[in-house]
C-alpha cells in the first residue's frame, strides 16, 4: 500500500490551476461573450432583468411585456419607440434581437440598435456594443472605441463593465501598472458581489501588486464571497488558504468540504487535488479507493499527474477495481 501524501503534495499537471499555496496572478476569465445563449427558461431569464439596464427610465410597455416573457409583443412595441430614437426602447430591441427572443436571432442587426443606444448614452448599450467591438464578428473590431465605451459604462455603475473595463486594462498592460490601472474596477465591481471581481481583487492582495499591500486576511476574505456563489477557482483556493492556515485559523475540515465542493461541480483540478486530500487523510478519514477514484475522474477529463500515477501503481488489483467502480458512479 502506497505511503500517504504529504499535505502539501505537487500539483502535479493541473491545467489552469493554482499550485498548492501559491496563488496566480494571471485574473480570472476572458472578456464576456456578447451574445450569450438564450436561456431555457424564457420566464426565468426575464424575471432577473433590471429595467435600468435599458436607460433611466422603464420602456413602459414593452418592458412590461418582456418582463412577462411577451417578447414578440415586447419586439413589436419596442421597435416602435426604437425608431423614433427612445434609447431605451432600441436597447431592449437590441437584447431580444442578440437573444433571439421572440424574433429570429440577428446579430448584426441587434449591433446597429446597440451602437444607436450607446450613442445615446445607455450603460448596458454601451457595454454590450463594445463587446461586440472587442469580438469583431458583427461589426468592425475597434479596440480604442470599444475602451471609451466599456469605461464609459463602467463609470456609469454597469458591474459587468467594470470588471470587463479592468480587464481590458490589464489586457493592454500586463505589468504592476496595468494592475493598478485596473484595481479601482475590480474593487467596484467586487463590491457589488460580482465573483469574478472578488477574485481578482484576492489575487491582487495576496500577490501584494496592484497598489494594494499584501494582505492575506482581506485576501481570504474575498475568496469566501468568491466561494459562496460558487466560483469554484475562488473554492479551490479558499480550500489550500484553509488547510495551509493562510490569512487565518487553519481548518481542515472546512478546507477539505471546499475542495470536495468544487470537485463535486466539474472542477477537474479540484478532483486531483481531492484524491490527495483522500489519499492524505487532510480534514477527511484517509481513504486510499476514494483517492484512486477521483483520480481516475480527473484523468478521464486530461489531467495527469504523476505523482497520483505512482500512487494509482501501488494500489491492489481489488482496490484499483473498487476505485474504477466508485469512479463511475462520480461521472
Amino acid at each position: 500500500m502506497p505511503e500517504a501524501a504529504p499535505a502539501e503534495a505537487p500539483a502535479g499537471q493541473e491545467p489552469d490551476a493554482l499550485r498548492f499555496g501559491k496563488p496566480r496572478i494571471t485574473i480570472v476569465k476572458p472578456i464576456a461573450n456578447p451574445l450569450p445563449q438564450p436561456a431555457t427558461t424564457d420566464q426565468s431569464q426575464a424575471d432577473t432583468i433590471d429595467p435600468s439596464r435599458f436607460g433611466a427610465r422603464q420602456p413602459d410597455a414593452a418592458y412590461g411585456a418582456y418582463q412577462r416573457g411577451l417578447y414578440k409583443t415586447a419586439y413589436n412595441l419596442a421597435l416602435v419607440r426604437a425608431k423614433n430614437g427612445d434609447p431605451a426602447a432600441q436597447t431592449l430591441v437590441a437584447e431580444l434581437l442578440s437573444r433571439g427572443l421572440g424574433v429570429p436571432l440577428n446579430a448584426a442587426e441587434a449591433a446597429k440598435w446597440y451602437a444607436a443606444a450607446a450613442e445615446r448614452g445607455i450603460p448596458e448599450a454601451q457595454f454590450q456594443y463594445a463587446l461586440m467591438l472587442i469580438d469583431g464578428t458583427y461589426v468592425k473590431k475597434d479596440i480604442k472605441e470599444a475602451h471609451a465605451l466599456m469605461q464609459a459604462a463602467a463609470e456609469a455603475g454597469n458591474t459587468l463593465a467594470q470588471f470587463n473595463f479592468a480587464q481590458l486594462l490589464v489586457q493592454e498592460d500586463g505589468g504592476d501598472a496595468g494592475l493598478a490601472r485596473a484595481a479601482p474596477y475590480y474593487e467596484r465591481a467586487a463590491e457589488s458581489g460580482l465573483p469574478d471581481a472578488q477574485y481578482a481583487m484576492a489575487q491582487l492582495y495576496a500577490n501584494g501588486v496592484g497598489g494594494k499591500k499584501q494582505d492575506d486576511a482581506k485576501a481570504r476574505v474575498l475568496l469566501l464571497k468568491a466561494a459562496r456563489q460558487n466560483y469554484d477557482t475562488a473554492e479551490i483556493d479558499l480550500a489550500q488558504w484553509l488547510i495551509d492556515g493562510r490569512g487565518g485559523k487553519r481548518d481542515l475540515k472546512a478546507g477539505f468540504q471546499w475542495m470536495k465542493l468544487a470537485a463535486d461541480g466539474g472542477n477537474v483540478a479540484a478532483q486531483n487535488r481531492l484524491a490527495k486530500l483522500y489519499w492524505g487523510g487532510i480534514g477527511v478519514e484517509p481513504d486510499i479507493v476514494l483517492a484512486a477514484a477521483w483520480y481516475i475522474v480527473a484523468r478521464r477529463a486530461g489531467l495527469i499527474d504523476n505523482q497520483m500515477e505512482d500512487f494509482m501503481g501501488g494500489l491492489t488489483e481489488d482496490e484499483t477495481r473498487q476505485a474504477l467502480q466508485k469512479a463511475n458512479r462520480l461521472r
